[in-house]
């Protein structure tokens, strides 16, 4: 995203975050969220400005019917833990921002969770991946909403293990998300009676896959699972069609979603299969949410389950807001959120759990055939429908500190 495309993103929502507060009483304390994420580099396409469209989406239809002005904001992690507890650190103490949302990149995540347990804000994640946030790193001020590790893991190992993959070789991205995503798919690998015959770990924002993906190639493994995510899913999906891989090997791309797809080409990513919590061509209310991202959106994509969960995450935090009409105690918000069901267009019916997980379900999709596709954004079908319970790790199964205490 150039910079033009950045500004003419930001003017075209500012109708949003302007309108909003001047349609209160003065008196009202307006809550105030801070949407951080890549704005630059290898998810900026993936999260990016698509995060708070999503979020000011949401603002757009709930501020004004529960009474709450909202103002958004956003700024760019540089996928460096440091910077983004710089901006989380000067956000809560100047009152630029109540609440810190979306966070792709799990390393600025954890950085930026530990910030808000000092000042007791609230974080939630849409972007952000490792189930460790729910788990050993848990956290009270922390929401955790669209989707994680766990989820993403397990649900493509047992599938694909499943329907005869028993070998594994995995492309790792080098940092707590990768590491933790290809544990995830591993442990369910192993489970479903596979066996991992080694992996490749990458830095983060790579160019070149040739020599991950020769190691991947020569390891005779039946299947090829990327644990990566964003422009690194693409590069190595594009060099590994490049080099034939799909011909005598499976890939399972972990974290593959709508917005990765278009610049690939379906043929690129044939028999892939991906679990997600939502795709825009589902039901009619998602559709409509899709229409008007589109609109708005610089390069007019279509939303992904990130952008989505911004929408839904941002709805229930201004229910929740309505009732405790403050966030200074982050503890009390995210304990507000938890107490009631959540319930928008596009996650539909869940809940909270105790460690911060957000319960929904998961859906398993497969890549459309090139003859299948009716369009650009025509990419997946519906394969089957995992349950709540079947989709996240069970709650005594996290380690979450304070759930065992």
């Amino acid at each position: 995203m150039d910079r033009r495309q950045l500004l003419g993103g930001a003017a075209a929502l500012g109708a949003f975050a302007a309108a909003a507060p001047r349609a209160f009483a003065q008196n009202v304390k307006p809550l105030k969220i801070g949407v951080m994420n890549d704005l630059s580099s290898v998810y900026a396409d993936y999260q990016g400005l698509g995060s708070k469209i999503g979020a000011d989406l949401a603002v757009a239809d709930y501020a004004a019917k529960l009474g709450v002005p909202v103002e958004v904001i956003i700024a760019d992690h540089q996928n460096k833990p440091d910077v983004g507890a710089g901006i989380a650190r000067q956000w809560f103490d100047t009152g630029a921002a109540d609440v810190i949302m979306d966070l792709p990149n799990s390393g600025v995540a954890l950085a930026v969770l530990a910030v808000a347990n000092e000042k007791n804000k609230a974080v939630i994640g849409s972007g952000a991946g490792s189930s460790v946030m729910t788990g050993p790193k848990c956290s009270k001020n922390f929401v955790h909403w669209t989707y994680d590790t766990y989820s993403a893991g397990h649900a493509i190992g047992n599938a694909v293990t499943k329907e005869g993959g028993k070998t594994w070789f995995f492309i790792t991205t080098d940092y707590a998300f990768g590491k933790d995503l290809e544990q995830n798919c591993a442990d369910a690998v192993v489970a479903s009676g596979g066996k991992v015959l080694g992996a490749a770990r990458h830095p983060l924002n790579n160019a070149d896959f040739s020599s991950f993906l020769l190691q991947a190639q020569s390891s005779g493994a039946d299947v090829i699972g990327f644990a990566n995510a964003g422009g690194d899913l693409n590069q190595a999906l594009k060099q590994a069609a490049e080099f034939g891989l799909g011909k005598k090997q499976r890939l399972a791309a972990l974290i593959l979603n709508v917005t990765n797809v278009p610049p690939l080409g379906l043929a690129a990513v044939q028999n892939v299969k991906t679990a997600r919590s939502f795709y825009w061509d589902m039901d009619d209310d998602k559709r409509a949410f899709a229409a008007r991202f589109e609109k708005i959106h610089p390069k007019g994509d279509k939303p992904n389950e990130m952008h989505a969960g911004m929408y839904a995450a941002t709805a229930h935090l201004i229910k929740a807001y309505a009732q405790v009409k403050s966030a200074d105690d982050g503890v009390k918000l995210v304990d507000a959120m938890k107490a009631m069901p959540t319930d928008d267009p596009l996650f539909g019916k869940g809940q909270i759990r105790v460690d911060g997980r957000h319960l929904h379900p998961l859906y398993l999709f497969e890549t459309k055939k090139p003859e299948e596709s009716k369009g650009k954004w025509d990419v997946f079908k519906l394969v089957s429908t995992i349950k709540p319970e079947d989709a996240w790790r069970p709650l005594d199964k996290g380690g979450c500190p304070f759930v065992k205490a």
